[in-house]
């Protein structure tokens, strides 16, 4: 077989992957809808999370250890583990070691109701 002749089959199988990487409409952003996100937005700034964190609309939230919160509505998953809702994001706050065991995030005692409010802040950065 020709090298011209082989080239189809070397690129067929590619061109059936590529379509599986191709962009399509992004979900509604997750929101919660119990969740005061002016509340939540003090809680952040009280729980120290712009300490580790970049967090837009937060006063000096400008932590570099984790990653940046900058459109956080937007992204699909949390810290790669999770799929972004509302009770995956409440879980990860209140207990990030059981998501993912060593992970940098600490726990920090987070109660129910404040990471409901957190989330619910962290959900209006799309």
């Amino acid at each position: 077989m020709s090298r011209r002749t082989r080239w189809p089959l070397l690129v067929a199988p590619l061109l059936l992957v590529v379509p599986g990487c191709a962009h399509t409409s992004p979900p509604p952003p997750p929101e919660v809808r119990a969740g005061r996100p002016d509340r939540g937005a003090a809680l952040i700034a009280q729980y120290g999370c712009g300490s580790c964190h970049t967090i837009p609309g937060i006063d000096r939230a400008d932590g570099l250890v984790g990653p940046p919160l900058t459109r956080f509505g937007a992204r699909s998953y949390i810290a790669g583990e999770l799929v972004n809702n509302a009770d995956n994001l409440q879980h990860w706050i209140t207990d990030p070691q059981s998501v993912e065991p060593g992970t940098a995030m600490p726990n920090l005692g987070v109660k129910p109701i404040d990471a409901q409010d957190i989330a619910a802040y962290l959900y209006t950065l799309d």
